[in-house]
């Protein structure tokens, strides 16, 4: 590259747009350490007593009416701080983007949920994702929360795709329409999975990382997976018609296998729903996020 272009070697990289890299014995370590400790110092929260949990279970439940929090400008802020925080934090995604959604018109309720938002990444600043060689496999973890948002009834879907051991994509989003079944909301976020799992394939492929069998895509919901299945079109699937030929399409090419996995054992669960410390604790080393003092 050099007789193409005018370089200048600056040495092994340690930091670049806000993102901080480590080398370990086993690889790299990506973490935001120094964004979150700036991000803390300007929100007045350096000195607060650490959290367990961004959120809480109680916090999705219905909320007396509260007066609007009266600093749009420090609460929108804050939660922009806070989204740039999830390139390397998948563990604070479903935080984030129920924080994301009271941008508009916040109340002090909200602004209390932030406030214990913060007080977890003051306990958690050095948390982060390992990079380390070996199998580049693509496995996704997909779920759904069926009419999950008490204020207007639409599913949160999320899912995250591990290379190997490592993880490298995930989302959390808010499905556009209610969905009047599970099986309904459960479909639209198996697209939405594959989807992803499509674009990662054709990215792995150009990248010289071909995927020599199709991406296994867990789901917990067994008659979501037997639709994917079964290749005759049911009359209570119309709802999710390009959907249902979307999926099954790209299981007829093996590109994707959809396969059932219990529960207990479904990482995107965290992309979802808040859950109490322990099973919080247990999901987050699941996906391997963890200090990078570890």
């Amino acid at each position: 590259m050099h007789t193409h272009f005018a370089l200048k070697q600056l040495g092994e990289i340690n930091m670049f747009l806000g993102f901080q890299i480590s080398r370990t014995t086993s690889g790299f370590f990506l973490h935001q350490e120094h964004y979150a400790s700036k991000l803390l110092q300007e929100a007045g929260f350096m000195e607060c007593k650490p959290c367990p949990t961004p959120a809480t279970p109680a916090a999705r439940h219905h909320q007396l009416p509260d007066e609007p929090f009266h600093d749009l400008t420090q609460y929108r802020r804050l939660a922009d701080s806070l989204q740039y925080l999830t390139i390397t934090r998948p563990d604070i995604a479903y935080a984030t983007n129920q924080v994301c959604q009271h941008m508009q018109n916040p109340t002090n309720a909200d602004f209390s949920q932030l406030k214990r938002f913060l007080r977890y990444i003051k306990g958690t600043q050095s948390h982060g994702l390992p990079i380390v060689p070996g199998d580049i496999t693509l496995q996704t973890y997909a779920d759904t929360d069926w009419a999950a948002d008490i204020s207007d009834r639409k599913s949160i879907s999320g899912h995250c795709t591990f290379m190997g051991s490592n993880l490298i994509s995930w989302s959390v989003k808010k499905q556009i329409t209610v969905a009047k079944s599970s099986i309904e909301a459960e479909y639209r976020a198996l697209s939405a999975a594959t989807s992803e799992v499509i674009w990662l394939r054709r990215l792995a492929s150009e990248l010289q990382l071909v995927q020599l069998s199709p991406t296994v895509i867990h789901r917990d919901n067994i008659s979501a997976i037997a639709i994917a299945k079964n290749p005759v079109f049911h009359a209570r699937t119309k709802r999710i018609e390009i959907d249902y030929q979307f999926i099954r399409q790209h299981i007829t090419t093996h590109n994707i296998q959809v396969q059932h996995i219990p529960s207990q054992d479904q990482i995107a669960d965290i992309l979802t729903k808040p859950f109490g410390q322990s099973r919080f604790e247990l999901l987050c080393s699941k996906l391997t996020v963890r200090s990078h003092n570890a």
